[in-house]
Parts: C-alpha cells; structure tokens; sequence
C-alpha cells in the first residue's frame, strides 16, 4: 500500500506533525502551498477584515495553490493535515480535493488545533471528493 502525508501549514504546526506522521509511515510528503503564503496579519482571526476570516466567511472561496502535482493516481492512502479554523478545515483544503480525483482512495484526515474541535469539518470537506472516497477523522492534534 503506498501512502502520501498531504498537508496545508500556515505556522508551521501542522508542517511537523506531517513531517512526523510521513517519517513514521515511511509516506511521501506533499505540502498544499497557497498561490499568495499567508502573512501573520492574514492569520489573525480576531480581525473580521483579515484574509482568513474573509475566506472563513464564504466556504465558497477557493483559494488558489501552487500546483507542484501531487501525483495522487500513486497512492492508495492519502493523509491530510491542516489546521482547524472555525472548527472547519481552511477553505484551501477544499481548493486541493478539487482539484484531483480521489476516486478509489482513502483519505483519513488529521489536524492541529489551539482550542477548536472537529465541529463541521468532514462535512464540509466530504462535497470536495468523489463520493466513493471514504474521509476518516483522526484525532486533532494540540498546539
């Protein structure tokens, strides 16, 4: 069975625990990058105007990744990491599942989290992928 450790990392967080989880898998290791990286200010969700919290409030955003090609046709599992915001997954996350075909696969999700849970996330991220995909939680990992 061969396996990828996907992940999206605006901190750094959620870089490690990938990096961990692909070394003890003995898995490749693919970073989910946006077009446009993420600044602190982007990231303050204090601040209703900053870029997450506008990308937060309309699930229909799809920010843009740079397309490295993940080559998902090669593995049989895919794991996929990122940070927990508004107890959901960032909406590139969704750019990501869109943008290749999970038919076949079996992508079981983990994530880092300051203070959030799961809330709506497998949800939400569940109309990005073919049906056939089957999406599994795992346990949120704390900062």
């Amino acid at each position: 069975m061969s396996n990828l450790v996907a992940y999206f990392s605006a901190s750094g967080v959620t870089r490690k625990e990938a990096e961990k989880l692909a070394e003890k898998l003995g898995a490749d290791l693919y970073e989910i990058k946006p077009q446009v990286p993420y600044t602190k200010e982007d990231l303050d969700w204090r601040n209703k105007d900053s870029r997450s919290s506008v990308e937060m409030a309309d699930l229909s955003f799809r920010p843009a990744i740079v397309d490295d090609d993940a080559h998902v046709e090669k593995y049989d599992t895919i794991y996929l990491g990122f940070p927990i915001w508004w107890h959901i997954a960032p909406t590139i996350v969704n750019t990501f599942l869109e943008k290749y075909d999970f038919s076949n696969k079996k992508i079981i999700l983990f994530a880092t989290s300051g203070s959030s849970g799961w809330g709506d996330t497998a949800k939400e991220l569940k109309g990005s992928v073919d049906p056939s995909c089957i999406i599994e939680e795992s346990t949120v990992n704390g900062r």
